[in-house]
């Protein structure tokens, strides 16, 4: 018996002796009388099993069954490799039909000696960025260049939008060899088609977004102004302001995304084994929707701020390359 329940037959003794009260008993044990009234018949029926929990040496109505733990493991070894903890958690519910909350899956994946796949970084001594208040006021875009099919495949970028207010992974979305201007045309006519026309895109200094070439022609020097590049040309036309981020940390919000998709991504193409552009567009297609309801939160102002592409706006026009 534990120290608590040789106290408690104590104190039960010291009752029948008659040397305390039901009451004084009560309280010296911190228990209420009418426990202690039914502890006293109980030791009186049983004996010193009276004071021992009825509960003791049952397992635990909740505990997760031996097959149970067994088979997190073993998917998390083999079909889940490299998902990290709370993903994996969601597949397990999603596809396998095992609803167990985060803390149960980490608790079995440490027991069994499988480590997080990525630790939590110390908080920035910086204040992030408000978002704006308005789907629509502000896009973030960028193209992320990252080993998405890892072994299996070939080095790719992918070139995606999302909305400053929402968070939401907006169409257009979709893998190519390297960062080009085709890719952020083809990224401005979807999204365009499908939401509107933002008001602003806040993006980095890449050379398809903004020159940065000391080259001017004789023209632009008599004008005082470079040329655009084919992107800036199509913002320009569909009256987009292109701002310009200074430093890396301005643009954290998508860099934030790059690190959950590089994460997620990249597991939900290993686990579909994809090994081409193509196969990886199709695994592309099918997680944007999943990912948005899992990441994506209400703007403040529930009315967008998104504008309509106008009658005399020929949208595949102003999102092709032109040369003069």
């Amino acid at each position: 018996m534990s120290e608590r329940e040789w106290k408690r037959l104590d104190g039960v003794e010291r009752v029948k002796a008659g040397l305390w009260s039901n009451g004084e008993a009560a309280r010296a044990l911190g228990i209420s009388a009418r426990q202690m009234r039914r502890m006293r018949a109980r030791v009186a029926q049983e004996g010193v099993k009276g004071v021992v929990h009825g509960n003791r040496g049952r397992a635990p109505a909740h505990q997760i069954a031996q097959a149970v733990c067994a088979r997190v493991v073993e998917l998390r070894l083999d079909k889940y490799h490299g998902f990290n903890d709370q993903h994996f958690t969601e597949k397990l519910a999603a596809e396998e039909g095992m609803q167990l909350s985060r803390a149960t899956v980490r608790r079995l994946l440490r027991a069994a000696r499988i480590g997080a796949v990525g630790r939590r970084r110390a908080p920035a001594h910086r204040r992030r960025r408000a978002r704006k208040a308005q789907a629509g006021m502000m896009l973030l875009w960028d193209g992320s260049s990252h080993g998405w099919l890892e072994e299996r495949g070939p080095h790719l970028c992918l070139m995606a939008a999302m909305d400053d207010a929402t968070g939401e992974l907006l169409a257009g979305a979709h893998f190519v060899a390297h960062e080009c201007s085709a890719g952020y045309l083809r990224v401005l006519r979807e999204v365009a088609a499908s939401k509107g026309l933002p008001w602003s895109i806040y993006m980095d200094h890449h050379s398809t977004l903004f020159r940065n070439d000391g080259h001017w022609s004789e023209e632009e020097q008599q004008r005082g102004q470079q040329d655009p590049t084919q992107v800036g040309r199509a913002l320009q036309a569909l009256n987009i302001e292109a701002i310009a981020a200074l430093s890396p940390q301005a643009k954290g919000r998508i860099e934030r995304l790059w690190r959950t998709l590089q994460d997620r991504l990249v597991s939900e193409l290993r686990l579909a084994g994809a090994r081409t552009l193509e196969q990886a567009t199709a695994v592309l297609s099918g997680f944007v929707p999943a990912h948005n309801r899992r990441f994506a939160v209400p703007a403040a102002v529930q009315e967008t701020a998104w504008r309509q592409v106008g009658a005399s706006i020929d949208l595949e026009r102003a999102c092709s390359f032109r040369w003069s």
